[in-house]
């Protein structure tokens, strides 16, 4: 398997482009995918009960099990908590592209981010639309420019991709997505756009996004906040020419293999770009009960603001990791844990079996002062293990969310 970042452009027949329409002051603000063939269309969605226009109608599309060939993204306005008007607005940018494309505008997904609570401009947008269409591209610009236009208080732009075979067939996957601040586990303030040429049922497409969702995105936290308007999808045109994938076979768990690789390394890409971030942390639980224990772990961890200030201030308070744990609610026996944190500039074991160890603290605030963290906590309830990864919580951050409106 080969992985490497072209992005959304890099399997057979889709193309894209970012372009600046006024939205916002001079960033482009409008970002479109197309397939030059109706794809297969697979999402998971935000797990908060206040939804944005974009994720009812798509959603709406997704239980009809609708052929998507194309995508347009506004990263003005979240189209959230803007009533029946919102709903509105949304199909009319649906129906801008559709019909610049083309296409019958149930084969358009649609995509916001932005300030909840403010109409979307929907005559800017169609204009937009009309402008921007005539530079999709399959080559690489058009998926940085793509990458880009749906950026909000991200630093960089997140794009990955890659390559791997069924049979005799070259498959491709590429992918970019957006997200910095309000992200927690189960799904993040966050959007994700995935393509690939590969030739696949949609029932397992479906299950493959679902599984892969689970140990990626839902492994994630920077503050603790879950979005209206998070989505991750991913189409499938069926170029790569491969057998159709109907059962899950070894071919089925080349795909798995293949699209969990891009779901981590989209996940940490957020992570490493939270908002007012110092340092990402990588949470290794070991040794628990049940799989379902470990997670719940690892995301009571990384989504404490006490753990996330504390390695901000390069402080080896290690109290609050077992803290964390002791209320997230899973199985864990204290008496039994051991931790452990390291960076590039060295490690520092805390605990033992329960014991906390006499460390020296000149060692540990060398370890801390890395910008990637290591904490690897083992247990000794079972056999099962879940990684999760998150970040620091600096004055930045309060700063960045201060103003976010104005």
């Amino acid at each position: 398997m080969k992985i490497n970042h072209n992005g959304v452009t890099e399997p057979s027949g889709f193309y894209a482009c970012g372009r600046y329409t006024g939205m916002k002051y001079k960033r482009r603000d409008l970002a479109i995918v197309y397939s030059e063939v109706p794809a297969r269309y697979a999402a998971v969605f935000t797990t908060n009960l206040v939804k944005a226009a974009s994720v009812i109608r798509n959603k709406q599309l997704l239980n009809e099990k609708s052929l998507i060939q194309a995508i347009v993204i506004n990263s003005g306005h979240a189209n959230s908590c803007t009533g029946q008007q919102g709903i509105i607005n949304n199909q009319k940018m649906a129906e801008s592209l559709a019909k610049v494309l083309k296409l019958d505008v149930d084969s358009v997904l649609t995509a916001s981010t932005g300030v909840i609570g403010v109409q979307l401009p929907v005559d800017i947008i169609s204009e937009g639309i009309e402008k921007s269409f005539i530079f999709l591209s399959d080559d690489r610009q058009g998926a940085i420019d793509a990458a880009s236009a749906i950026m909000t208080t991200d630093t960089v732009s997140k794009e990955v991709s890659a390559q791997f075979t069924i049979g005799e067939k070259l498959v491709k996957i590429g992918a970019m997505a957006k997200g910095s601040g309000m992200i927690h586990p189960n799904m993040a303030t966050m959007l994700a756009f995935i393509t690939t040429d590969l030739n696949i049922s949609q029932s397992l497409l479906q299950k493959a996004m679902s599984d892969s969702i689970i140990d990626t995105y839902n492994m994630i936290s920077v503050d603790g906040d879950t979005s209206t308007n998070d989505m991750a999808c991913i189409l499938a045109n069926g170029l790569a020419g491969n057998d159709e994938i109907t059962e899950e076979d070894d071919n089925y768990q080349a795909f798995t293999k293949a699209l969990n690789i891009i779901n981590i390394e989209l996940a940490k890409m957020i992570i490493k770009d939270g908002e007012g971030a110092t340092k990402t942390l990588e949470t290794t639980i070991q040794g628990a009960k049940t799989k379902d224990d470990a997670r719940i772990l690892c995301k009571s961890i990384i989504n404490s603001n006490l753990v996330k200030t504390a390695f901000f201030g390069e402080d080896a308070n290690w109290g609050r990791i077992i803290c964390a744990m002791g209320y997230s609610g899973a199985y864990m026996n204290p008496d039994g844990l051991s931790l452990m944190i390291k960076s590039r500039f060295g490690s520092v074991r805390l605990v033992e079996n329960g014991v906390p160890l006499h460390f020296n603290e000149e060692l540990a605030a060398e370890v801390l002062k890395g910008n990637s963290i290591e904490i690897l906590v083992t247990l000794m309830d079972g056999d099962c293990e879940a990684k999760g990864w998150g970040c620091d919580m600096s004055y930045d951050y309060i700063r960045i969310n201060g103003d976010y409106r104005t």
